[in-house]
């Protein structure tokens, strides 16, 4: 009995440490390629159109809807204590350090990132992978560095809009909502915004897009095994994406952390 829980364990632990190094693998390949091959422009800005222009509209309605909330649910708490006024810095620095990042990532994920593990596990299931190393076509300088770059550029882009449009959103529901006078809602705003609260959000941003772009390629490029395994290399990458970017952002958060 205890030889087959010593032997399960070992086994899953060997899994999990040769998927680990296969992805060390892949990234290591991407970064030489990226230092010393010549990046596509044309395609990084196709990429950079798919995973982030496409995807404002659906920013725009979560950015809105969460900063609404969060407006009504600080709105709640504080008026017990009667410092209503701190609304405004309340949702304005939880959009910019937490839920725009965050919200931002989530929907690539959901929009872009289970696409281009679709795409490019396709692309391995149909042989189209080994058509192009065939024809010494660099696969990482082809399919992979335009994505992540994009990704790591244009996250940061997604989570400032998510951030204004959460602000904006609460600024309209603590206004005709409940009852704020707007001056003091974007002199509180002022008053105890930092830029340090801005930047540690967008460098939250940066580091999710690159996460994100990374999984979502890696588990498309090792897809095996038919449509069937496309769709787990998709389910995969959405599943393993969202925990990452949660995981990263609690250890950002407590590195960036400052009293």
């Amino acid at each position: 009995m205890l030889s087959q829980v010593l032997e399960t364990i070992g086994k899953f632990t060997i899994k999990h440490c040769d998927n680990i190094g296969s992805l060390g693998l892949f990234l290591h390949e991407s970064i030489v390629t990226f230092f010393s091959t010549k990046l596509h422009l044309r395609k990084l800005f196709y990429h950079m159109n798919y995973i982030g222009v496409n995807t404002v509209s659906v920013v725009f309605l979560v950015g809105t809807t969460v900063g609404a909330a969060l407006a009504l649910q600080s709105y709640i708490g504080l008026e017990r204590f009667g410092a209503t006024q701190f609304i405004g810095p309340i949702v304005f620095l939880a959009m910019a350090r937490e839920f725009g990042p965050v919200f931002a990532a989530i929907m690539v994920i959901g929009r872009a990132g289970s696409a281009i593990t679709a795409e490019i596990g396709t692309m391995r299931i149909t042989e189209q992978i080994d058509a192009l190393q065939t024809l010494c076509i660099n696969v990482h300088q082809y399919l992979i560095v335009p994505r992540i770059i994009a990704g790591i550029l244009i996250l940061p882009f997604l989570s400032i809009f998510c951030t204004l449009f959460g602000t904006m959103a609460g600024y309209y529901t603590a206004v005709n909502v409940l009852g704020i006078n707007p001056e003091v809602y974007m002199q509180a705003i002022i008053e105890n915004v930092e830029l340090s609260d801005i930047t540690n959000g967008l460098l939250k941003a940066i580091i999710f897009g690159f996460l994100i772009t990374v999984i979502s390629t890696y588990k498309g490029f090792i897809a095996r095994g038919g449509a069937k395994g496309v769709g787990i290399a998709i389910t995969q990458s959405v599943v393993y994406a969202i925990l990452t970017v949660v995981v990263a952002d609690y250890i950002l958060t407590s590195l960036l952390f400052t009293r």
